[in-house]
């Protein structure tokens, strides 16, 4: 199996998929705040930018997947983005669910001076929604909750392809009976 995920690593199919999963949910976010009239609030904005750093790796990893050392270095941003990402959404619902007068969330996002997204491209990166709000669920389950299943399920994938690249990979197609 990990000999499998390793050649699959090794082709720009298994890249795309990544890439084609984090626009997906960029474009789903972007959907839930113009046209349902969700507000996002800081949180929310910096899964939004853990989602584009899964993004980013993903495009590294379709440059040259045959690569080695391409290939590691978008696994490494695949991994931080999704930890990230894995740490905001549980401190997110920690505040939906188990609020603390010491816990808050800021109202203004605080991105670095040479990178102010929430300048350049405010209708994506604006926050103006409260963090402790519960404004949306799917099968009882809250946004926040949510979001850690998917980052949840991008450090596991991530940590198997990880993994992965210490097996060699199968010589013959996966397709091929040899």
């Amino acid at each position: 199996m990990l000999s499998l995920l390793n050649q699959y690593s090794k082709g720009r199919f298994a890249w795309f998929l990544l890439f084609f999963s984090t626009l997906t949910f960029e474009i789903t976010a972007l959907y839930f705040q113009h046209s349902l009239g969700l507000a996002p609030c800081t949180l929310c904005i910096y899964q939004r930018c853990a989602i584009l750093g899964i993004m980013l790796a993903s495009i590294i990893g379709l440059i040259a997947p045959s690569n080695i050392v391409v290939r590691l270095m978008g696994l490494l941003i695949w991994l931080f983005s999704a930890y990230q990402g894995f740490t905001l959404a549980a401190f997110h619902a920690h505040l939906q669910f188990e609020p603390n007068l010491s816990d808050t969330c800021t109202i203004n996002t605080q991105f670095p001076v040479w990178l102010p997204l929430d300048s350049w491209f405010p209708s994506m990166f604006k926050a103006y929604g409260s963090c402790a709000d519960k404004i949306w669920s799917f099968l009882t389950i809250e946004m926040s909750q949510w979001m850690i299943i998917i980052f949840a399920c991008y450090l596991i994938v991530g940590l198997g392809v990880l993994i992965s690249q210490i097996f060699p990979s199968p010589k013959g197609s996966i397709w091929s009976n040899k």
